[in-house]
């Protein structure tokens, strides 16, 4: 809708002048951030693999998975420079010249999807954190499980919510360095040290699904780039007091 929408308002002749400067360097850091929040779906991956019964069209699937996500991203994103002058953090928030139906809609989008999402993230976050500190033959009292783990969860979240509404600063952060840590330090350590224990118990590793990056250069390729990311945003947040 927002890409109709934003089209319609080019061919209208109300968007801004064609002349968009191709790029501007000094949002290069926080681009890191934008990035990684924008794909951080590894942690959904491993639900659609383990149903499927054939494997060997995985890769083909997640290309072209990928493919339309990065188009509709592109669509999204040059629509939007050329449509509007000053673009609010929140895109949803631009279209507040529209039908009332179309404003509240869109403006609501991100309450719809986070407010579904939220409570299952945190029912996961839960369990995580409960299975990270068991100790076997030491069961949790009911305070700590019932009461302590769930605040721990949702907490955090609820007091950045009261904290700030800066959601430049918010996706930076989140992006940077939670995002970093999921989309790349953790995959990269666990496979890594996965494909080590599997050599010293089988003495081999020989995966058919294996990938075409499977060398060890590339794991400490996706390390490094996580620490020039999150250097990039960081210098970004020191510079910019932002």
């Amino acid at each position: 809708m927002m890409i109709i929408l934003a089209l319609i308002r080019i061919h209208q002749g109300k968007g801004k002048n064609l002349h968009v400067s191709a790029g501007d360097f000094g949002g290069v850091p926080n681009l890191f951030g934008v990035c990684i929040y924008a794909f951080m779906c590894q942690h959904s991956l491993p639900s659609f693999i383990t149903p499927m019964k054939s494997k060997s069209h995985v890769n083909l699937i997640f290309v072209v998975d990928f493919g339309i996500i990065l188009l509709f991203y592109s669509l999204l994103s040059f629509s939007a420079m050329f449509a509007f002058d000053d673009l609010l953090d929140l895109y949803t928030l631009n279209f507040h010249a529209y039908d009332p139906f179309i404003h509240y809609f869109l403006a609501l989008f991100p309450v719809f999807t986070l407010s579904t999402n939220f409570p299952i993230i945190s029912v996961t976050l839960r369990d995580n954190l409960k299975n990270l500190f068991y100790r076997a033959g030491h069961p949790y009292p009911w305070v700590i499980d019932k009461i302590v783990f769930p605040l721990v969860t949702i907490l955090p979240p609820i007091a950045v919510a009261f904290a700030t509404d800066n959601l430049e600063i918010l996706v930076g952060v989140t992006g940077s360095y939670a995002g970093t840590g999921v989309q790349y330090i953790i995959p990269a350590t666990l496979v890594y040290f996965a494909r080590k224990q599997l050599r010293e118990l089988a003495n081999s590793y020989d995966n058919k699904h294996r990938s075409k990056f499977r060398q060890r250069s590339w794991i400490f390729f996706v390390l490094i780039w996580a620490v020039i990311g999150i250097a990039f945003i960081t210098a970004n947040h020191i510079i910019t007091r932002k």
